[in-house]
């Protein structure tokens, strides 16, 4: 039972990557927990996905087929309903131990590709202070209730938090008859897509609520209401704003988490601001021969890129061996919350190098510099960059005299 590449997580992303070890040669196993491959596509009924990839507009079960049937015809070896238990480095390969139906077993691997995707944060994790009645769900669970059980888990509901997946259920549930009271954001601008804020929203006539934040829930058995509060520039409630809105639910959309308990178990190192492992262009951690991919690495705006950057992850593992790589450091500066790959690794290609990243404010007329050691060698211009949209960049690092040592930074300013 040993394998080239093993493919932890069987979604967009380890579906990718798994169909790129395989046309590279290697012999790869993919390892997914539940009944069915796909990830959380299944559930992702509206349009909108494969526009890089494909070029059209396909919802998210259409869009993970297409790799699906690719991994069914392929020789790639799958374990479902299989979990996870323990990793561990034995000399130049890593055990892994799972449980399945079957019962416990290790399979012996070179390199892994961790495409574990992320979690929702839940209620506790931002603090709404009340009683645990039900009616309070993440709107992924609210989600796979309406799209893939058939049940209406709410009549009349608030929706805390503008990310994207809350915006799309803002839309859902209006289109199966509840009633949206309104979205309420703490932040002053949105979180989600500037195309969700209007095709979900204003188009619904549904109200969101800037600088407002959700502070108590009321019930015993069931949600009967909510207190919604104005907060100031602190994120802090404002005395004597309270207004109590009756409703039987709460969707909470207020941000997703990376699943790395495997990785942070290898001891790879996360970097603070993605929550995902800090990786070189080949997506490969400072641990060697331990791979990540997709929403695991960091939280993608669109499942393209997901798709792309696993797709590297997956290649690059098929041709793992073990040498001696020359890491410099990639750091956002200032107007930048985050860049990824966090490392440049000088012993392989850097003429073809993917960068992503966000900005860390809202900027009109802003311009990118990319510096090593202080110097500016790169320039470009943004009509506008916001925080929930992340950018993408394709740079050549090898027209420059990078040396070990150095330090790239990747910047952001407003003219």
């Amino acid at each position: 039972m040993r394998y080239d590449v093993t493919v932890i997580g069987g979604g967009p992303a380890g579906l990718a990557a798994a169909l790129a070890a395989d046309k590279e040669g290697a012999k790869v196993l993919l390892i997914e927990r539940e009944r069915k491959l796909g990830g959380i596509l299944k559930q992702c009924i509206h349009d909108g996905f494969g526009l890089m990839t494909f070029g059209e507009r396909l919802s998210g079960p259409e869009y993970s087929e297409r790799f699906i049937d690719k991994v069914l015809a392929s020789d790639i070896e799958k374990k479902l309903l299989t979990f996870v238990t323990k990793i561990k480095k034995v000399k130049n390969e890593f055990v892994i131990c799972y449980v399945n139906r079957e019962g416990a077993g290790h399979i012996r691997t070179k390199a892994i590709v961790l495409a574990t995707g992320c979690r929702e944060r839940t209620a506790k994790q931002v603090f709404i202070h009340g009683t645990r009645p039900s009616g309070i769900y993440t709107a992924g669970t609210a989600q796979y209730y309406v799209n893939l059980m058939g049940e209406m888990p709410v009549k009349r509901c608030v929706i805390l938090g503008s990310g994207d997946i809350g915006l799309i259920m803002a839309r859902r549930l209006t289109l199966e008859g509840a009633e949206v009271l309104g979205v309420y954001e703490a932040k002053p601008t949105p979180s989600g897509l500037t195309r969700n804020i209007h095709q979900c929203l204003k188009d619904f006539d549904i109200p969101l609520h800037l600088s407002h934040t959700v502070t108590r829930v009321f019930g015993d058995d069931r949600l009967t209401g909510v207190e919604v509060m104005k907060v100031d520039e602190n994120m802090r409630p404002v005395p004597g704003t309270e207004e109590k809105i009756e409703c039987d639910g709460l969707i909470l959309s207020v941000g997703l988490i990376p699943e790395n308990e495997l990785a942070e178990s290898l001891d790879v190192p996360i970097d603070e601001r993605t929550r995902g492992p800090v990786c070189d262009q080949e997506y490969m951690s400072e641990v060697e021969g331990i791979f990540c991919a997709g929403n695991a690495l960091h939280v993608n705006d669109l499942v393209d890129y997901v798709t792309e950057n696993a797709w590297s992850a997956g290649k690059s593992s098929a041709h793992y061996e073990k040498k001696e790589r020359i890491l410099i450091p990639v750091l956002p500066g200032e107007g930048t919350s985050y860049v990824v790959p966090e490392r440049l690794n000088l012993s392989a290609s850097i003429d073809n190098v993917t960068m992503y990243f966000r900005s860390a404010r809202e900027m009109r007329n802003a311009k990118l510099k990319i510096r090593i050691d202080g110097k500016t060698v790169f320039e470009k211009k943004y009509q506008v960059v916001r925080p929930p949209e992340m950018e993408r960049l394709q740079m050549d690092f090898s027209r420059f005299s990078i040396r070990k040592n150095q330090m790239i930074e990747i910047i952001l300013e407003e003219a």
